[in-house]
């Protein structure tokens, strides 16, 4: 099949390295070590079960949805690999 420049599979590599991609940020951000106490953000108790449910974990359940939303919003709409048709605009 003709699909211009790009060669064949070149769709499912771009997919393939997007998940890749994905994986190794989320591994790097698994907390590790010692659980906090106290959150390190607002300095609210972190519940004994948190600290065993979550090894390393830093911060309290609200400040750690806050920290997963910036996370949310900060990755939306980042393309670094592009498509040929944004690249040729």
């Amino acid at each position: 099949m003709a699909t211009g420049w790009a060669g064949d599979g070149a769709v499912q590599d771009q997919i393939d390295a997007t998940v890749s991609d994905a994986i190794q940020r989320a591994r790097r951000q698994l907390p590790s070590g010692p659980g906090l106490e106290r959150c390190e953000e607002c300095d609210a108790p972190i519940p004994a079960a948190r600290r065993k449910a979550v090894p390393g974990v830093r911060l309290c359940v609200r400040c750690q949805e806050q920290h997963d939303e910036q996370q949310r919003s900060d990755a939306a709409g980042y393309n670094r690999r592009g498509s040929k048709d944004s690249q040729l605009r």
